[in-house]
């Protein structure tokens, strides 16, 4: 048989638990987002070596320039973004991004620089990536750690991987009302 004082204890316990979970009955549901489709440790570890293949290999090349790219990987999916020089670049990145093990699928989000660009609108392009990030990272609904953000001349170009079109919509939201962005190219994919 229970002690006086565990019993009171236990009763406290059980009041202050109760009275915690009707408190809280009060308040709206809160919205979630969807979780993504798993993947496993496995599939990441896979992923990882993939992406860091197709980086080896850009960089690398001689015609490519592989550091202007981002590279992001999901279940043997590739994502090529950034800015290049000429279609060329374009072109090789992907065939390169071809042959490395692995690679199921590319997306291919890479975007053409047009007229090269001055000291000052690279110092804006990085000021202005600078603020997508930060908003990205205060909006609750958006994991933006999965999204890369580039900006050249004022285009903000969104990639990666993400768990909903409403994340999409939300993201290109925020990079299109961020002072400095003239447009927004959404290259965001859902995880599938």
């Amino acid at each position: 048989m229970a002690s006086r004082p565990h019993t009171f204890q236990l009763a406290t316990a059980l009041a202050t638990l109760a009275a915690l979970t009707l408190a809280g009955c009060d308040r709206p549901p809160e919205a979630v987002a969807p979780p993504a489709p798993e993947i496993t440790l496995g599939a990441q570890v896979d992923d990882a070596v993939i992406t860091s293949g197709v980086k080896s290999a850009l960089v690398a090349d001689p015609r490519v320039k592989g550091f202007d790219l981002q590279v992001e990987t999901r279940k043997g999916v590739v994502q090529l973004s950034g800015f290049v020089d000429s279609q060329a670049q374009i072109d090789q990145a992907v065939a390169l991004a071809r042959t490395v093990t692995g690679v199921t699928e590319i997306e291919n989000s890479v975007s053409l620089k047009g007229v090269p660009s001055t000291a000052g609108t690279k110092i804006e392009d990085a000021t202005v990536t600078g603020r997508v990030k930060t908003a990205l990272l205060a909006d609750p609904d958006i994991r933006s750690f999965d999204i890369s953000v580039l900006t050249h001349k004022g285009e903000v170009q969104l990639t990666g991987f993400v768990n909903s079109q409403a994340q999409i919509d939300r993201a290109v939201q925020i990079a299109a009302a961020t002072e400095g962005a003239s447009s927004v190219k959404n290259g965001l994919l859902i995880k599938q």
